[in-house]
């Protein structure tokens, strides 16, 4: 693969990055170490014209410098289809206003772009849901609209774990313990009143002391350490964005046959770049929009995630020249 490779990135807007914990960057900066052209969109770049992907983008350039990481040149509209790769990097929620943008996304692979994540495959794995496709890697989980029917796993399991189907980050996620007298109001929130599905699993004690690991796999194959996501002592969520603290740790037997149930569909679906969030050995989501975790897994163990993402990239690509 040559060093003509033209690479496009959507996301939220780069200079509002946080520069020591940002994914993207580490794949921009990967790929431009490949003398990759890099070119910046965000969600309201993107369009559609008589079936055409088009964006309005702007020629990127990426520096490993705290104080001024970026450089953008003046936009361009042009077709979508005309760029080699379209890395997917929007944040969630997940909204119609995402599946809109899949759309055009998947127009963009029709003409010839390498889209990572696939659109489709973002569509159809909503992160929480699609634990269900797994169940043999997950603690008991219910995906319901009925209250009765939260408040009855509730008795069944006891302490439990309840969160929207939309979110990231930590949000609107809530801890219950048996007789929590919010339950009911948390059941009305999440299920706005049983007009909206929402998911309630199991609680995990193990999360405590060993927190929230995110195992990040690259086609399919994962990277050698995980992010321990250790909640803070006033918080239950084992998300950075929550204030939770992230500590390396080599993957384990358990975390490999994880990957091993899961990692092969993910790359029959060209889900090329995917977090599995673990907790006590047990999935609890499958992260394919914009997973997180590789600037500190790099910068505890000398790593280097974006390159291998890079190389996976390489190895699509030159599969479609064959």
């Amino acid at each position: 693969m040559g060093t003509n490779v033209r690479l496009a990135v959507v996301m939220d807007p780069i200079e509002r990055i946080k520069y020591a914990k940002d994914t993207t960057l580490a794949m921009l900066l990967a790929a431009q170490l490949r003398g990759w052209s890099l070119h910046y969109l965000e969600q309201s770049d993107l369009g559609l014209r008589d079936g055409v992907a088009e964006g309005r983008a702007r020629p990127l350039a990426v520096r490993a410098d705290p104080a001024d990481w970026c450089t953008l040149g003046p936009p361009q509209t042009g077709p979508l289809g005309a760029f080699d790769v379209i890395l997917m990097r929007k944040d969630p929620p997940f909204d119609t206003e995402y599946i809109y943008t899949t759309y055009i996304l998947e127009r963009a692979e029709a003409a010839g772009a390498l889209v990572v994540n696939r659109p489709r495959g973002l569509r159809d794995m909503n992160e929480k849901v699609y634990t269900a496709w797994f169940p043999q890697c997950c603690a008991p989980t219910l995906v319901t609209r009925d209250m009765a029917e939260m408040a009855a796993f509730a008795r069944a399991h006891g302490k439990i774990v309840c969160k929207p189907l939309y979110g990231m980050g930590g949000h609107s996620i809530f801890v219950l313990e048996p007789g929590d007298k919010n339950a009911r109001v948390v059941y009305e929130t999440l299920s706005e009143d049983g007009s909206r599905f929402a998911i309630v699993q199991k609680y995990l004690p193990d999360i405590v002391g060993g927190g929230d690991s995110r195992v990040l796999l690259v086609d399919g194959e994962p990277v050698p350490f995980a992010l321990a996501r250790i909640p803070s002592a006033d918080d239950n969520r084992g998300n950075l964005a929550a204030g939770a603290t992230g500590v390396g740790r080599p993957i384990n037997e358990r975390d490999r046959w994880l990957c091993g149930q899961i990692g092969p569909a993910l790359r029959e679906a060209g889900m090329l770049f995917v977090g599995l969030d673990v907790i006590g050995g047990y999935v609890t989501e499958i992260n394919v929009t914009s997973p997180t975790g590789v600037r500190e897994l790099d910068r505890q163990f000398g790593l280097d995630i974006g390159g291998l993402l890079m190389s996976a990239i390489e190895r699509r690509l030159g599969a479609r020249e064959r």
